[in-house]
């Protein structure tokens, strides 16, 4: 239990520990995508989609494809195929509630992020989909994304990490397979084996799409 002396209640108590941002900081957000953030998101295969329920519970969901998956339908309209899942469409769920959404865009070896703020919609236009096509699997859905806000965020974090730098990185050994995660947390009419061959057909790509 923390503390109540220990915590921070007030942004002027915050303040009071961090001082003020750089110029830059202050003035880096943009309403929409220049093209700085168009060559980002053209080279990101992966991003992560924050989303929120109407009772204020979070949810974070990776999403990831060749680089530039994600459809940059104009400067302010993004679009995000929505592949094959775990099916519990949490994200999706929390949109029919509240539509804001946060995005993280990432790009391998680089630092730095994309982050993006607006509103969302699902969508099943046909074309659409057919554009966002992986051979001649369509993706479910779109996730179709308003700009509110969109930024690069400096590369501290993925440098105190050394995210990128295999060398660095820690053992896993011991760490249990995600088949073994699922088998002790919860109720499947799966064996682990079972489970641990299906994933691996997903290791080697056969059942991506």
């Amino acid at each position: 239990m923390i503390d109540s002396q220990h915590l921070i209640t007030t942004a002027d108590d915050l303040r009071r520990l961090v001082p003020p941002p750089r110029p830059a900081q202050e003035t880096k957000v943009l309403s929409s995508l220049d093209g700085h953030c168009r060559r980002w998101i053209e080279r990101s295969p992966f991003v992560v989609v924050s989303s929120v329920d109407s009772l204020g519970k979070m949810d974070l969901s990776p999403k990831g494809d060749p680089p530039g998956f994600v459809q940059i339908l104009d400067d302010e309209t993004l679009a995000i195929p929505d592949r094959p899942g775990n099916r519990r469409l949490d994200t999706l769920h929390n949109l029919l509630e509240r539509p804001q959404i946060g995005l993280m865009f990432v790009v391998p070896g680089r630092g730095e992020v994309l982050r993006v703020s607006g509103t969302g919609q699902i969508v099943t236009d046909p074309d659409l989909l057919a554009a966002m096509a992986i051979g001649r699997r369509l993706p479910i859905l779109a996730l179709v994304v308003t700009i509110g806000e969109v930024m690069f965020h400096c590369g501290k974090s993925v440098i105190r990490s050394k995210l990128w730098s295999p060398g660095d990185w820690p053992d896993i050994d011991g760490l249990a397979s995600y088949a073994e995660c699922l088998g002790d947390q919860t109720i499947s009419d799966e064996t682990v084996a079972q489970m641990e061959a299906r994933f691996g057909s997903w290791q080697e790509g056969n059942e991506l799409y």
